[in-house]
């Protein structure tokens, strides 16, 4: 094909886009391209569309067939609405974040869905996906559709789908999804009711689920105490967090939580901080000189849709800002040490995720499992294995902050990880120790294990035997190191980027410096790393 005819063929599937897009916004933004002639853009917008998997979907904002806007919401619900109808009509839950675009996408899936004849119950406001999750559950609905671009940059938006089960789907189903979506035509053609939100069918989802949600987060906590004088910095990144997490702390019994002026209000732009996630340099910055300045006992932060949690802590050298593993390992033995033994605890963590919990939950006696990355599979691994009768799932994770304590959400919940890690600071505070005092134990008692992880970013366009679905087949390279040392390489499902994770374990003696360890094994995890990446010709 010549560059002329490539050329050609750019203008022509834009012309057909704009032919079918029902927002004048994006037809004229598609338009201008078009007229400048910017066939680089272009060829973002249109080589191709934006591809439906396990994760939804996920995009840039813009016009195009391979960016985030109304024309791919439609056609997408329309999609998953003919799916649903060929297989099981139900209930559908539909909920959205606070992002600029999540309003109009959430009026727009309701209103496919109702034209469609599916009943759907939609959130009026903007909520957590764990909220989402929960509803699904809680109601039994046939699915759930969470519009959310989580911790991604402000100009982002995403489309998140849930099965019966109440956990994200997985193959087959999102292929089943995907193929019902290319068969839909163009997205001005496909039927959608004036005035949705009002319409006969559809309903909204009043606050007494929220009170049910509450009620189950207590039941999380498992009898956990909360020191009333505790002082807690909290910031939800501009995100939607802080309503939710101020009245799980109250009802817990928290009297100061103090929010992050400038961050506590949703706002889709998030105007402190580009990247609002709370793994990025800088993203938590505010909320630890607040945590300094208010000589806060903890800083606690959650992503935009508040289902990750970070959190920092005051330590003789300063603030330190605890890795997901760190909170991770912490979370577990907690929930271990408050869990009945019968019937037996099953923990699970994605693979990629610190070898460490493997050996707490040996100690106590608890079921341990490793999935793929993802609490789609993490949680369709734990309800495998309850209805194989091997136990009760009481706490999962992955490394990239995701939290899952007890069983009321299928998913990640920030709202309740970071009630349940306040409880866990209040019993260190009542016994006279720190949270880095109780990570410090656990390191002695099951070895100071480090992880690092490298990113090499490549921007563009560009078995046979028995295994259970969830460590199905997937681009992943392990290496075993002497040592209990582990490397790790794999794509990114979500970003143009291939990760090298190294999981490395040093001995801890009581009288150690822990940081002083700690930093000569991340020094030696993160040489490991670059080390990978040479070997594969990606330094």
């Amino acid at each position: 094909m010549t560059n002329s005819q490539s050329r050609d063929d750019l203008v022509a599937a834009a012309r057909s886009w704009i032919e079918g897009d029902p927002d004048p916004e994006s037809r004229a933004e598609l338009e201008a391209v078009l007229d400048r002639e910017d066939f680089d853009d272009l060829a973002e917008r249109m080589a191709g569309t934006l591809h439906f998997g396990t994760a939804g979907l996920r995009g840039i904002v813009g016009a195009g067939s391979n960016r985030m806007n109304r024309a791919v919401i439609i056609r997408a619900t329309r999609g998953l609405a003919d799916y649903l109808l060929a297989a099981e009509p139900g209930l559908v839950v539909v909920g959205r974040d606070a992002r600029l675009s999540s309003p109009q996408f959430l009026e727009d899936t309701v209103a496919v869905l109702a034209a469609a004849g599916l009943a759907v119950h939609y959130f009026e406001g903007p909520v957590p996906t764990p909220a989402v999750a929960y509803a699904v559950r809680v109601l039994g609905a046939r699915a759930g559709i969470m519009i959310t671009a989580s911790h991604n940059p402000a100009d982002y938006n995403g489309y998140k789908v849930y099965a019966p089960n109440a956990v994200q789907i997985v193959s087959p189903v999102d292929r089943d999804i995907a193929q019902a979506i290319d068969r839909v035509g163009a997205a001005n053609q496909v039927p959608r009711l004036e005035d949705p939100l009002h319409a006969e069918g559809v309903e909204r989802i009043d606050d007494a689920l929220i009170e049910q949600y509450y009620g189950d987060l207590e039941v999380a906590r498992a009898g956990g105490q909360a020191d009333p004088d505790m002082k807690v910095v909290y910031t939800p990144l501009h995100g939607v967090g802080w309503r939710f997490f101020a009245e799980a702390a109250a009802r817990a019994g928290y009297r100061h939580i103090i929010p992050v002026p400038a961050q506590v209000e949703p706002d889709g732009s998030f105007p402190t901080t580009h990247f609002p996630n709370p793994e990025e340099p800088g993203a938590m910055d505010l909320a630890m000189e607040l945590g300094q300045s208010q000589s806060a006992d903890m800083v606690l932060a959650n992503d935009p849709d508040a289902d990750r949690l970070a959190v920092a802590v005051p330590t003789g050298n300063g603030w330190v800002r605890l890795s997901g593993n760190q909170v991770g390992c912490l979370l577990a033995d907690y929930v271990l040490q408050h869990a009945p033994s019968e019937p037996r605890p099953i923990v699970v963590e994605s693979i990629v995720s610190s070898p460490m919990l493997g050996a707490i939950a040996e100690a106590y006696g608890a079921r341990f499992e490793q999935t793929l990355t993802g609490f789609k599979w993490i949680w369709n691994a734990a309800l495998d294995l309850e209805a194989a009768g091997e136990g009760r799932f009481v706490f999962g994770y992955e490394e990239a902050l995701g939290y899952s304590v007890g069983r009321a959400v299928r998913d990640k919940d920030g709202i309740t990880a970071a009630t349940v890690f306040a409880d866990l600071a209040s019993a260190c505070k009542k016994e006279g120790i720190s949270v880095g005092d109780r990570l410090a134990a656990l390191y002695r008692r099951f070895g100071l294990w480090v992880s690092t992880q490298k990113s090499i970013v490549r921007p563009g366009r560009e078995g046979a035997e028995h295994r259970p679905r969830w460590l199905g087949a997937t681009p992943l390279v392990a290496l075993e190191l002497e040592g209990q040392a582990r490397v790790l390489v794999r794509p990114s499902g979500t970003e143009p980027k291939l990760k090298i994770y190294v999981d490395l374990r040093a001995d801890l003696s009581e009288g150690d410096d822990v940081q002083a360890v700690e930093r000569t094994a991340l020094d030696a995890a993160q040489g490991i790393a670059e080390e990978t990446a040479a070997f594969v010709g990606l330094s």
